[in-house]
């Protein structure tokens, strides 16, 4: 019996003869004229004309990029040949075999599981948040309004069903990979665990961005890790720019796969030699600020970051412990191209999250530090929302604690400061000392309430005078 063996490859057409409308939702297309950013080819779509050809040879299309003119593909070695041979196609690249999948689950670090009954009152966040001083902006009543992010990773376990989750800011999902599981099924808890950080209030737990709307997107494969990965990131974010989404959080990163031959080198690191790098800094320059983590190589012999962490005019994040001490595990900058990497940093020592079943745990990653940032960054966003992507990032690096010194290989331009990167306080102090009362618990009747900066809280975390 003969076995037809199909492969994943990216193929990239010549050119778009046709003048087709922008692949761009009404939201996208006033956000672009509000802030004067053109459309342009990138903007318009894959022929269909390509696109149809190649199935009509018996090729599986998984995603079409308008940003790289190309496709995802799936097919045989010898229908590949055929298709290389098309006067329309440039070239195509393996992305995906069948290399036994041995990077592929992915490590991760958690630590302690929290004590919910011993541990104080209405503190499980208060430290992460106030290290980069959101609860301040928080109280002045900015938490995202207004602002739409997208969330990807590898898993959203439960994500759907989370008392805690502000469900009712959730507009939909998008699953780029070939993965059959159900999108909040047993997918993985890691997408559900960052998004927490961002959306979750409850049992003393508050996100960094509750007010803000969100989509859930999977990029992620569990079975394996493959170039394929990126292309479907790429995805991802190009979907993400059609919606228009203003912040984008993706705690993945790629470097090393299954197939050695296509691991990259760290001259590969330069913003520019990977498709999903180069696609981040399109969304940035195409109006999104996109937050990615820096990885949690450190202290393992790659030590430095992935792809796309050493993107241009993105926010790369680091992780620092809450006393501002950055993780052994966090990886190293800068980029190949000399640029400071991460960019800046976040709690992701001993972070603070919240699991698929509710329950609260601290964990370390760069994944962890990455929503913080972003979810802080829709905060600020939501209160400055006359503002551009660029400005909203120029703000955060320039409150950052070493802009004026910033460290190339571990903190970058350092922890940001929200408050002073609204008010543009003349120093980190002066931002502190506007705002710095402390959460208080009261006692009315049978019910206890936490008043923070003049504000009252029930427990659920909802204001209620």
């Amino acid at each position: 019996m003969f076995i037809i063996i199909l492969y994943i490859y990216f193929v990239s057409f010549l050119d778009k003869p046709q003048t087709d409308t922008p692949v761009l939702s009404q939201r996208a297309l006033a956000q672009r004229a509000k802030w004067n950013i053109p459309t342009d080819k990138l903007d318009e779509p894959v022929s269909a004309v390509y696109t149809d050809s190649l199935r009509r040879m018996g090729v599986r299309i998984h995603h079409q990029s308008r940003w790289f003119n190309g496709a995802t593909c799936e097919m045989s070695e010898a229908i590949a040949a055929q298709v290389q041979a098309l006067s329309f196609v440039t070239e195509v690249e393996m992305t995906r075999d069948y290399s036994d999948p041995i990077y592929a689950p992915k490590h991760r670090i958690r630590t302690s599981v929290v004590n919910a009954q011993t541990s104080p009152l209405y503190n499980w966040t208060n430290e992460q948040l106030d290290l980069f001083n959101l609860l301040p902006l928080h109280a002045a009543g900015y938490e995202g309004q207004g602002i739409l992010m997208a969330i990807c990773d590898g898993g959203f376990n439960n994500a759907d069903n989370l008392a805690s989750f502000r469900q009712t800011q959730e507009l939909g999902h998008f699953d780029f990979t070939d993965d059959t599981d159900d999108f909040y099924g047993s997918t993985g808890t890691h997408g559900t665990e960052c998004l927490s950080t961002i959306t979750a209030i409850g049992n003393g737990y508050y996100g960094a961005a509750t007010q803000a709307e969100y989509y859930l997107m999977r990029a992620e494969e569990n079975r394996t890790e493959s170039p394929k990965e990126m292309d479907n990131l790429v995805a991802a974010l190009e979907k993400a720019d059609s919606l228009g989404v203003n912040v984008f959080s993706v705690s993945l990163g790629y470097a090393m796969f299954d197939n050695d031959e296509w691991t990259l080198s760290k001259q590969d690191l330069d913003g520019q030699s990977t498709r999903v790098s180069r696609a981040a800094t399109i969304a940035a320059r195409k109006g999104m600020l996109v937050c990615v983590a820096a990885g949690n190589e450190g202290n393992h012999p790659w030590h430095t970051i992935s792809a796309p962490a050493d993107a241009d005019s993105i926010l790369t994040v680091g992780a620092v412990d809450t006393d501002g001490v950055i993780g052994d595990f966090s990886s190293y900058g800068p980029s190949a191209d000399g640029r400071a990497k991460p960019d800046v940093c976040a709690v992701g020592v001993q972070a603070t999250l919240m699991l698929p079943d509710g329950t609260i745990v601290t964990g370390n990653g760069t994944s962890f530090a990455t929503p913080l940032i972003a979810g802080m960054a829709a905060s600020l966003w939501s209160a400055l929302p006359d503002e551009n992507a660029m400005q909203i990032r120029e703000r955060i690096l320039r409150s950052a604690d070493r802009y004026n010194r910033p460290d190339p290989t571990r903190y970058g331009y350092g922890i940001p400061d929200a408050w002073n990167a609204y008010t543009n306080a003349s120093s980190v102090q002066e931002s502190r000392e506007q705002m710095t009362e402390q959460p208080q618990k009261v006692i009315r009747g049978d019910r206890i309430l936490i008043v923070r900066f003049g504000h009252i809280y029930n427990l659920a975390g909802q204001r209620v005078e």
